[in-house]
């Protein structure tokens, strides 16, 4: 599974209509559907598809064909979002209609390749599931425990300092189980 940290676009043209294609990160969405109704209330319909993770790592999905014929939009753009592996991600796609009717076949493979023509140009980060570990060191052994965390990639999300020192700890599970202390 990947994911994105930022917001990502693209254009495509299919008969005269335009189809534009947004892809940001999921916790972004609300806003950008704002915005993009916002700085383009012409467009004829603004399509979504989203994926994300929630607390018990099940994929939750969502999208809306906004007007266009049911079926036509929405799921395609969300069936690619799968294909992909794309997760905590939304898309939103805005379509001036360019005068021609495209039929649910020509719909379907443009929103699929607006889609596609964004992922295209994203770049992705792989998902890990990240853990947490709380660990207890000596004021002694701070600074060496700490060089070996950064050696295998652990970060140190909190420290408290009090007789001892308690570090809590985020990394891949793998990771951790590297780590011995």
């Amino acid at each position: 599974m990947k994911f994105i940290e930022k917001e990502f676009s693209s254009t495509i043209e299919v008969k005269k209509s335009k189809f534009i294609a947004h892809l940001c990160p999921y916790d972004e969405f609300e806003s950008m559907m704002e915005r993009l109704k916002n700085e383009h209330p012409k467009a004829r319909h603004h399509v979504y598809a989203y994926r994300y993770l929630n607390e018990f790592d099940q994929i939750v999905e969502n999208s809306s064909d906004d007007g266009e014929p049911k079926g036509t939009s929405g799921r395609p753009s969300l069936k690619v979002l799968s294909g992909a592996d794309i997760i905590n991600s939304a898309v939103i796609i805005v379509r001036y209609f360019g005068g021609t009717m495209l039929g649910t076949g020509g719909l379907v493979k443009a929103y699929s390749d607006a889609v596609n023509a964004v992922i295209e140009v994203s770049d992705f980060i792989n998902y890990e599931k990240l853990e947490e570990k709380i660990i207890t060191v000596s004021y002694t052994e701070l600074a060496k425990v700490e060089h070996t965390l950064k050696t295998l990639d652990i970060t140190i999300k909190t420290k408290e300092f009090g007789n001892d020192v308690t570090l809590t700890l985020q990394a891949t599970k793998e990771k951790l189980d590297q780590f011995q202390y």
